[in-house]
């Protein structure tokens, strides 16, 4: 058995949860999740916590994700989920136009992109993109998204990262000695 899904999850006050056999919904104060789980997981829900059963240990690899899925459902109605990008170059910014992002990163046309339903960008400054939502998954899936745009290349150290990310840096070439 996994030790994670071991671990009940505590409903906090202000969220609540159904459960109609494998579908389960969480709203809170920032909104509304759903999510259909697999059927060879049981959850049941004992007034303020949530356990997580397998029928054997073949679906052991599922009891643990299930938990973790639904204990990030309840953590991003209660508080958002962010995802902190910096934008490295010369001539590189990024501001926000209405729901949209537009870059400028070295192309010869500005990069346009539209934030998908539950996310919002923040650009508090032209060379950090702050990607918020109450879904995890979506969050990350949007942020390596907009990395995609202009990946941070490795001489010179140009490009979209994420925050806590390093680039490990080459040397450029040496020349005749």
């Amino acid at each position: 058995m996994s030790r994670i899904g071991k671990k009940p999850i505590t409903i906090p006050d202000g969220v609540e949860v159904t459960l109609n056999e494998n579908h389960i919904i969480v709203k809170g104060p920032k909104g509304t999740l759903e999510k259909v789980l697999n059927n060879n997981v049981s959850v049941k829900i004992d007034g303020k916590e949530i356990k997580v059963e397998i029928p054997s240990e073949e679906y052991g690899n599922l009891h643990g994700l299930t938990r973790t899925l639904i204990s990030n459902m309840i953590e991003g109605v209660t508080k958002e989920f962010t995802r902190a990008l910096e934008v490295n170059g010369v001539g590189y910014r990024a501001q926000k136009q209405g729901n949209k992002l537009v870059m400028n990163l070295g192309y010869s046309h500005p990069v346009e992109m539209d934030a998908p339903e539950g996310i919002t960008f923040d650009v508090p400054n032209p060379n950090s993109i702050i990607v918020r939502g109450i879904d995890k998954e979506l969050v990350g899936q949007t942020a390596a998204v907009v990395r995609t745009k202009r990946p941070p290349e490795v001489y010179r150290g140009k490009g979209i990262k994420y925050v806590e990310e390093h680039i490990r840096r080459k040397e450029g070439k040496t020349g005749k000695k």
